[in-house]
């Protein structure tokens, strides 16, 4: 259905066999070569500069009541970010692991999460906990939990590199932290609160702005043709979007807060703007058979790749940085432009 030619390598099946059923102490090896102190130490510094960054714009909504905006605020303050690995590691005492018995290892593995998983029953709830690998090329927002995890292996080349100048960084995994901040007030996380309880916090008038503008991000992106005939259904993908453009919003005021009133350098010839967005770009570089493609456009919350990165149209700066004029591909009416948080 996906247009795979081949089953995957057996190493590669065995390894992730491996890495699904032993996650963590996989990933206890995969942070100690891969995963250096001063990188969370520079991860951790971004996210207080890109909640601040979000907290800001919350603050200076004109359309938000002060009581939603209030508890939109105190959703940010008490948000809690997982960076690189888990604070406590998970343990497997309890699974024996045979080197001649891969089919019993198997079942004695499946056996171990369901005990993990019943021995939560009546116990409170762990908001520390992981549901991603620091192994993991991925990050999550829990809403639930009001809490956020990027895994060790996103804050590696593309997303993040510590040689890197700050418009790179931010224009790559700043953006992608945005992103997961972002997701506690999309369509679907704006209905948790603070504390991760299902519940209305918004005001009729506040509710009815937001959805109006979803309403617009997602024609939007319905507008979008993938293949021949076959367009995205913006509202199945109206989660990603809006994390994704205020998401970008936070991440490029950040950069800029982080520059402390200086004139970016120009390295390559580009401006500091200019290499934001390219990273932003560059972060979503894909190769994908049309039959995955097609399969993604269909069933999938997430847009291709190519279509997240025009998410640039809709931000003024992006205009400043390239220049774009009326007619081209990445240019889009101000009138146009959509605007959330």
């Amino acid at each position: 259905m996906r247009g795979q030619q081949a089953m995957r390598a057996r190493e590669k099946r065995a390894i992730a066999s491996v890495n699904n059923n032993l996650g963590d102490a996989v990933g206890q090896l995969y942070v100690k070569d891969y995963f250096p102190a001063s990188s969370k130490a520079d991860i951790q510094n971004m996210v207080t500069n890109i909640k601040a960054a979000f907290d800001k714009r919350v603050s200076g909504l004109t359309w938000m009541d002060e009581a939603t905006k209030a508890e939109a605020r105190k959703k940010i303050e008490t948000m809690r970010v997982g960076i690189g690995y888990p604070e406590k590691w998970r343990s497997y005492a309890g699974l024996e692991v045979r080197a001649d018995d891969p089919v019993g290892n198997m079942h004695r593995a499946r056996l171990a999460e369901y005990r993990h998983q019943l021995s939560k029953l009546g116990q409170p709830v762990d908001r520390g906990e992981w549901w991603m690998e620091p192994q993991t090329v991925n990050a999550v927002n829990l809403p639930l939990q009001n809490a956020l995890n990027f895994p060790a292996a996103i804050l590696q080349a593309p997303f993040y590199d510590p040689a890197a100048d700050a418009a790179s960084n931010y224009g790559s995994i700043g953006a992608v932290i945005g992103h997961e901040i972002s997701h506690s007030f999309d369509n679907t996380g704006a209905d948790f609160d603070s504390a991760g309880t299902l519940r209305n916090w918004w005001t009729p008038d506040d509710l009815k702005h937001f959805e109006a503008a979803g309403t617009a991000l997602a024609d939007q992106y319905s507008g979008y043709e993938v293949l021949p005939g076959l367009r995205l259904n913006g509202k199945q993908v109206l989660a990603e979007n809006i994390a994704d453009v205020a998401g970008l919003t936070a991440a490029y005021e950040a950069y800029h807060a982080s520059l402390g009133g200086k004139v970016a350098p120009i390295i390559n010839g580009m401006t500091g703007d200019q290499r934001f967005f390219l990273a932003f770009a560059q972060s979503w570089r894909t190769k994908t058979r049309d039959a995955a493609l097609r399969q993604q456009v269909i069933g999938d919350g997430h847009a291709p790749g190519p279509f997240r990165a025009q998410t640039v149209r809709n931000l003024d700066p992006w205009y400043d940085a390239f220049q774009p004029k009326p007619g081209q591909k990445l240019y889009l009416d101000p009138k146009q432009r959509v605007r959330i948080w």
